[in-house]
């Protein structure tokens, strides 16, 4: 594999880097603090291309490749994680419409995405989280409608969303071969958002439980042409979705591990700088060498994600296993190191800590990355 990146990727990582410095930085805390959809940074990201990224240049996307976009996911996640949910709901959507959808749900979809609505993916309930064989949710097919029943949790910015990728099983003894991915447009009827969640970090994300009550929709609503491909679509997303995820851990650790560098230098204890001692430096070297290992294991994985091989597979789930846990540990570190005032506000270590434990969740556990791992392993 080649690990040096060409000049047009350093270039890109550069602008992200003043992207992510000069306008995000500066309303992360707000938007922690209020809890509410940032439309201002959504409507940034819309604008400079950044959501275009990997979308094809048929639909006006760059068409750049997914280790291009781990780049960009990565410089933007070292401010926290205010970006990445419109990150992973842009690159989440062209999977499902690439994945499942005909010709001219793409054409549609795509285009309406880019031109500035929004995605939301409805798949987690209640009793249906990593076990997505035991959804409950319903859709039957009565003359040219379906008909939608069931309730969802977790859902990220569905309130703000324009167009709702929902699963639900059409053959309920199929088990998880009878799940369907069907469109729902916002407003319609028997839709609708019962409650926020409040959640402890990764406050951009704006949770959401989502009921279906009668809600009638087209069967052209149906993704693709047959019933029970749902199980496709979600392979899809969750595959390069978790190499996303991995990207934008090594992204906030590397923030985090560089504010505990600054402050090392800065504060002084016992008449000199904490750098200097070596308590500090063992610490800080074990945390840069294990960042560094997981950031090369997610960009390896980016590049075998298109294969759709075993082995691809399990460097997906390896890597979001790695880089989310060294992101937990750096982060807790590097309020350990700040001491006090890592526990204060006045620093954003208090939320980078709090945004990290988000992404051991996201995506799929650390459990599930491991029995993901242990499958391919043991062939299973």
């Amino acid at each position: 594999m080649q690990y040096s990146l060409t000049e047009e990727q350093e270039m890109l990582k550069k602008t992200m880097k003043k992207l992510a410095t000069e306008k995000i930085a500066p309303r992360a805390g707000e938007i922690d603090e209020k809890e509410e959809f940032p439309r201002d940074i959504y409507e940034l990201l819309l604008n400079q291309k950044v959501l275009a990224l990997p979308f094809p240049e048929e639909y006006g996307g760059l068409g750049v490749d997914l280790l291009t976009y781990c780049l960009v996911v990565e410089e933007l996640s070292k401010v926290g994680l205010t970006a990445l949910p419109f990150l992973t709901s842009y690159s989440g959507a062209l999977d499902c419409f690439m994945a499942g959808g005909t010709p001219e749900q793409e054409k549609e979809y795509l285009s309406r995405l880019l031109a500035g609505e929004f995605f939301a993916f409805v798949l987690t309930e209640p009793s249906a989280g990593s076990d997505v064989a035991s959804m409950q949710s319903k859709a039957v097919l009565k003359g040219n409608k379906y008909v939608l029943n069931g309730t969802k949790c977790f859902i990220s910015n569905a309130d703000s969303a324009d167009i709702l990728m929902v699963y639900a099983k059409t053959d309920p003894k199929a088990g998880i071969r009878g799940i369907s991915t069907f469109i729902v447009e916002k407003g319609t009827p028997g839709f609708y958002i019962s409650r926020k969640e409040k959640m402890m970090g990764a406050r951009a994300f704006q949770s959401c439980e989502v009921v279906f009550d009668n809600c009638v929709i087209s069967k052209e609503n149906l993704l693709g042409t047959e019933e029970g491909k749902g199980l496709t679509v979600i392979l899809k997303f969750l595959h390069k979705g978790r190499i996303i995820v991995a990207a934008a851990a090594v992204g906030l650790a590397q923030g985090a591990l560089d504010h505990a560098i600054g402050y090392a230098k800065e504060r002084v204890q016992f008449g000199r700088p904490i750098a200097q001692f070596q308590g500090i430096q063992f610490m800080l070297a074990d945390l840069a060498a294990q960042l560094e290992a997981a950031r090369q294991l997610t960009y390896r994985a980016a590049t075998l994600a298109r294969d759709g091989s075993k082995e691809g597979m399990k460097l997906a789930c390896m890597a979001k296993y790695l880089a989310t846990g060294i992101c937990m540990k750096i982060t807790t570190d590097a309020v350990q190191i700040f001491g006090a005032s890592g526990y204060m506000r006045d620093y954003p270590l208090e939320r980078m800590m709090r945004d990290a434990k988000c992404l051991q969740i996201l995506e799929g556990t650390t459990q599930i990355q491991q029995a993901g791992i242990a499958r391919v392993l043991l062939d299973l």
